[in-house]
């Protein structure tokens, strides 16, 4: 029989457009974010919009970076450098 108590996974997705300083803030924001709150139960995917702006239509992205949350739902989008921690916290519904 099966472990029940299944780890819910975050899969974040952060739109950056090459490698900005408020992009590579976002980055590092967002990962302190993930080890003190989701530590081994999220993804980060780093999307560059200027390598693959096709990206930025299915996830509907008009402004960057944007951190999108795609699981678990519903799907969550934060726009910035994600430097006020507080409004990230609330935005993912981590607290």
């Amino acid at each position: 029989m099966k472990n029940k108590t299944k780890k819910k996974i975050w899969n974040l997705r952060l739109y950056v457009a090459g490698a900005t300083p408020k992009s590579i803030e976002a980055f590092s924001n967002l990962k302190k974010l993930c080890e003190e709150y989701l530590k081994g139960e999220y993804t980060i995917e780093i999307i560059d919009l200027l390598k693959n702006p096709k990206l930025a239509a299915g996830d509907q992205i008009v402004a960057i970076p944007t951190l999108v949350r795609r699981l678990p739902p519903p799907l969550k989008k934060i726009i910035g450098d994600l430097s006020n921690k507080e409004k990230v916290l609330v935005g993912l519904n981590i607290k």
